[in-house]
């Protein structure tokens, strides 16, 4: 195997056959016949005809059986298992004569038609070397196996099938082009229109609806795009299958009236799909072979669904991804900002960017390489030496994972600022704590979360309300922009927002519903599917399985340290994601730490037990509940109870995960109990080999999973030792009820801020930037995340902390240079001509003095109010009125994860709260109530949940006299606690507050 250019060079098939080949066919054709002939002659020659000289009577069923009978019982098993080896062998001839593609199935002839498979493909290579037979099956059933993409070496072949490689599951539409001009030389000269997929712009990526719409004129003509190309072998090796997935670089046989596509001889057709390009007719030199490349990973099997939910054809997300083409040039350097000063020796850069974690919905993985959170797409940086990163990938990798931690983790802080004293800030996490929510932040999916959540109780209101029963989901697909449910059994009719693809096997949900979701009220909808769970991720999003949908035991197999760190990811997002209810999860032989810090996060779901034997009585009762509230209810199933919101408490789920696996009589046991045949609530998963468990799943050392029949073949999601240590220490601090003071204003120096602004930097709200200079659109996330940084590091930054902060998973000097001097010509210079970015003689990147931030003035205004207490008031309602909304509001997903390790979320707020009270407090004292009314909710701008300020506007408002303002108050309260699913209830502050001053509204009114 020779590369050229980055490109494969063809395959040959070798035409003449080996000895082995010859006696491989010799012996199959041999065992052939001795398995159709040999077995039935010996049957007939020993027992005679297996048909009966009369009709058995109703007395044969009662008389003693004897040995006479028992032989006859034996012979009729050997002469039924002949039978379907005869149908296995016709149905393989035929396949493999016809080249129809992967054969039908025999009923119950798992083993034996892929021994049979096997025997007629070596028997049909005795005959011909060249004809197209369908993939070799996987050694343990029926799955096809699809041929590996190998761009820079040639894989190695099965011994059976070495002389016909990458074999197409039929012959493709460019071979019988291929054969019928060698047939009719005439028309060498014909023509076709061939259109190459573009690779993708940012986040967009081409579809074949838009090729439609762009060369068809029409985007419902895509089916005709996908019908000129089903099942061709593309340049990567894989094949279009499914019409939604489509990769950058495959090559697209166009209709003849398309336009903007390019026009090849169709001689040259054969050679763009298996190679991208024509081959050359002159045979060029080989170059010299290459160093041996690690062997690339084979294409995961085509998905096999669980034999009683069989779905028709393949999940999407389980194509593997197609191999990147070419490397994209860097882009042009912007000279470097000026520098006031000679910079002092610059140290080392981190090394360039490493690949981090894939992702889903809005953002980070996807086919053909999409922007990674944090790292500034479409900035295209170099690529460097891998490296590990100080913080954790395992938890940016979760992102459902960290979405439910930061919302856990919000709620904790949260009764944290209860106890905040006035003049103080809560304290703030360091080290590897800081670390861990540093993580958290960077690869936190909160929409795909609530999108999954609101989608799924959405769909089951509106099935509900049909009269309809829920479907069974034995798989979720969260992708780019879009939520997929693979059910059974197909249904065309999903309840709208949902659309059916794939004859209704998939149910699809797009993420632009996700505003309306949120206007539904859903809060009263039970959680249809609370065991769905992530097992990972591949080149299109995450996948998520449903534990209910095992209706029994599902068996983890694999290292011990890889298995531990997938079943702890698994504890940790059930334990604390938005889309269950009220669940309870069991946790058996995990070490301590593990099992108090989930039982210390999510104390009303997680009970940790060392033995088995302690949580089986607890399992086994939860079982019969079930059972009776079925038989009580008159529902048909758990899901028709969810759906109908009958016996609510009833399908509450218990789940159990196990860290070791157990012995043998306790497996027996548990076997018994989950093996139920129907759901039941309840979903059980244990590590290792267990006789009898329903789903089998392995997991390898390098962290890929393969989910056994349901055909998933994922990068497993995995939470190590490390990364959940670092998040209980996490919660530990937000869990302490003491705090530190603010740092002093009164009394101290004069903070600086800028009187006279060229650049205004607006963080007290959404994010606003106003420059002199141009700024192109899709790097404004990037360069205003470094200047919001560089804004709260007024000192000045270092080059390596800067790229540290802004680009977490590693950048290049060249790309963090040229991001620094567009930032700079974004800025602009001063009234004196001086940069408004620059590099000081310490070598550190700062602003210059006339960019203004509403952060430093609201500092600045507030040092005034101390320092000239004749007009405090004046001076606070200023800086109040500075606030827009919450701090830094709208910042895109996975940015700013630094702020973990900054002060700026824990001083801001609390100052901004203390100067709001404190104003309430003055003009209530000088009586003037609507003044105070203005400055209670400028705080709740900038911090709505804080409810000392709530306090604070329910009295500035009684002190009014405006009884009717004073309950428009109450009523936005309520609808606060409506609208938070993480609130429960007021504090008991403001429920006696409210009892108070409007004594008619009870405290009821108030909670949830």
């Amino acid at each position: 195997m020779v590369t050229r250019q980055d490109r494969r060079t063809p395959v040959r098939v070798r035409g003449r056959r080996s000895a082995g080949d010859v006696l491989a066919g010799i012996g199959a054709v041999a065992a052939l016949a001795a398995l159709l002939a040999g077995v039935p002659f010996a049957l007939l020659t020993l027992f005679g005809s297996p048909l009966p000289e009369h009709l058995p009577a109703a007395s044969d069923l009662t008389q003693k059986v004897g040995p006479g009978s028992l032989i006859a019982i034996l012979v009729a098993l050997v002469w039924l298992a002949w039978l379907q080896l005869a149908a296995c062998v016709v149905v393989e001839v035929y396949a493999g004569v016809r080249g129809v593609g992967v054969p039908a199935r025999v009923p119950l002839a798992g083993g034996t038609q892929s021994l049979v498979h096997r025997l007629v493909v070596a028997a049909l290579l005795l005959f011909t070397a060249t004809t197209t037979i369908m993939p070799a099956f996987s050694g343990g059933g029926l799955s096809q196996r699809p041929p590996a993409a190998a761009p820079a070496q040639m894989q190695p072949q099965s011994a059976a099938f070495h002389q016909v490689p990458d074999a197409p599951e039929r012959p493709a539409a460019a071979d019988r082009v291929a054969e019928d001009l060698a047939a009719n030389p005439a028309e060498k000269s014909a023509t076709t229109k061939i259109y190459r997929v573009q690779p993708p712009e940012g986040r967009h990526h081409e579809s074949l609806w838009e090729i439609a719409e762009k060369c068809l004129g029409e985007g419902r003509r895509y089916k005709e795009i996908y019908s000129l190309n089903k099942g061709h072998v593309q340049p990567d090796g894989t094949r279009l299958t499914i019409a939604s997935l489509i990769r950058p670089g495959w090559i697209l046989e166009m209709p003849a009236d398309a336009k903007g596509a390019k026009v090849v001889p169709v001689k040259d057709l054969h050679d763009y799909f298996r190679y991208g390009h024509a081959v050359p007719d002159e045979p060029e030199k080989p170059a010299p072979e290459p160093d041996p490349a690690p062997e690339q990973p084979a294409q995961p099997p085509a998905s096999q669904p669980p034999a009683s939910q069989p779905p028709a054809s393949q999940p999407p997300a389980s194509a593997s991804p197609a191999p990147e083409q070419s490397r994209t040039p860097a882009p042009e350097q912007s000279p470097a900002p000026e520098k006031e000063a000679p910079q002092e020796s610059e140290p080392a850069h981190p090394p360039a960017h490493a690949e981090g974690p894939s992702g889903e919905l809005g953002g980070d993985a996807g086919s053909g390489g999409a922007e990674v959170p944090g790292q500034g797409a479409p900035e295209h940086e170099d690529t460097g030496t891998a490296f590990e990163f100080g913080w954790p990938q395992g938890l940016a990798a979760a992102s459902l994972v960290a979405a439910g931690l930061l919302a856990a983790l919000g709620r904790r802080r949260r009764a944290q600022l209860w106890n905040r004293a006035f003049g103080q800030m809560v304290v703030r996490p360091e080290g590897e704590a800081a670390e861990a929510e540093r993580a958290l932040r960077i690869g936190a999916d909160d929409d795909a979360a609530k999108l999954l959540d609101l989608g799924l109780r959405h769909m089951s209101k509106s099935m509900a309300a049909g009269g309809r029963a829920l479907p069974t989901v034995y798989g979720v697909h969260l992708g780019r922009g879009s939520l997929d449910l693979w059910i059974a059994p197909a249904d065309r009719n999903p309840p709208a927002p949902w659309q059916a693809f794939d004859d209704g096997q998939v149910w699809r949900l797009r993420a632009d519903a996700l505003p309306m979701l949120e206007a539904a009220g859903l809060a009263d909808v039970l959680a249809p599917y609370p065991g769905l769970v992530s097992i990972g991720t591949n080149a299109n999003g995450r996948i998520l399985v449903d534990l209910e949908a095992a209706h029994g035991l599902i068996a983890l197999r694999g290292p011990d340290d890889v298995r531990r760190a997938a079943l702890s990811a698994v504890a940790l997002e059930l334990a604390t994601n938005r889309w269950s209810d009220h669940m309870r999860i069991t946790l058996v032989g995990f070490d301590a730490e593990l099992g108090e810090g989930l039982t210390e996060i999510a104390p009303d779901r997680v009970r940790a037990v060392p033995m088995l034997r302690d949580a089986l009585p607890e399992l086994e009762g939860r079982s019969e509940e079930v059972r009776q509230a079925l038989a009580a209810s008159g529902v048909d199933s758990v899901l028709t109870g969810r759906c109908r919101g009958v016996f609510g408490e009833a399908w509450m789920p218990h789940y159990l995960i196990m860290a070791d696996a157990p012995d043998e009589q306790e497996a027996d046991r548990l076997v018994a109990l989950a093996r139920t045949g129907t759901r039941m609530a309840a979903g059980y998963i244990v590590p290792g080999e267990v006789q009898g468990a329903t789903w089998t799943w392995d997991v390898d050392a390098a962290g890929r999973l393969q989910a056994g029949v349901l055909g998933f073949d994922v990068d497993a999601q995995l939470v190590r030792d490390d990364d959940y240590r670092g998040v209980f220490e996490l919660f530990r601090t937000a869990g302490r009820l003491d705090s530190v003071d603010l740092p002093g204003l009164a009394g101290g120096a004069e903070p600086p801020a800028a009187q006279q602004a060229s650049v205004d930097i607006r963080l007290l709200g959404p994010i606003e930037i106003e420059a002199p200079g141009p700024m192109d659109e899709s790097r404004r996330e990037l360069c205003t995340e470094l200047l919001v940084f560089l804004a709260a590091h007024p000192e000045g930054v270092h080059p390596t902390v800067l790229s540290g902060a802004i680009w977490p998973r590693g950048v290049s000097a060249g790309v963090r240079d040229a991001t620094v001097a567009r930032v700079s010509d974004w800025l602009g210079r001063d009234a004196r001509g001086r940069p408004n970015l620059y590099t000081d003689e310490r070598g550190r990147i700062r602003l210059g003095s006339e960019v203004r931030v509403d952060i430093a003035m609201f500092r600045w205004l507030v040092w005034r109010s101390a320092a000239e207490p004749a007009s405090e008031t004046a001076y606070m309602a200023y800086a109040l009125d500075l606030v827009r909304g919450p701090l830094l509001a709208g910042r895109p997903r996975g940015r700013y994860a630094w702020l973990a390790n900054h002060d700026l979320e824990y001083e801001t707020p609390a100052r901004i709260i203390d100067v709001a009270h404190r104003l309430v407090v003055l003009r209530l004292d000088e009586g003037d109530a609507r003044g105070a009314v203005g400055a209670a909710r400028a705080g709740l701008r900038l911090a709505p949940e804080d409810e000392g300020l709530w306090r604070d506007l329910l009295r500035a408002t009684h002190a009014t006299g405006d009884v009717a303002q004073v309950q428009v108050v109450v009523d936005e309260l309520r609808a606060r606690v409506v609208r938070d699913p993480f609130l429960d209830r007021l504090q008991p502050e403001t429920e006696a507050l409210v009892e108070e001053l409007v004594p008619e509204w009870s405290a009821g009114a108030v909670t949830r």
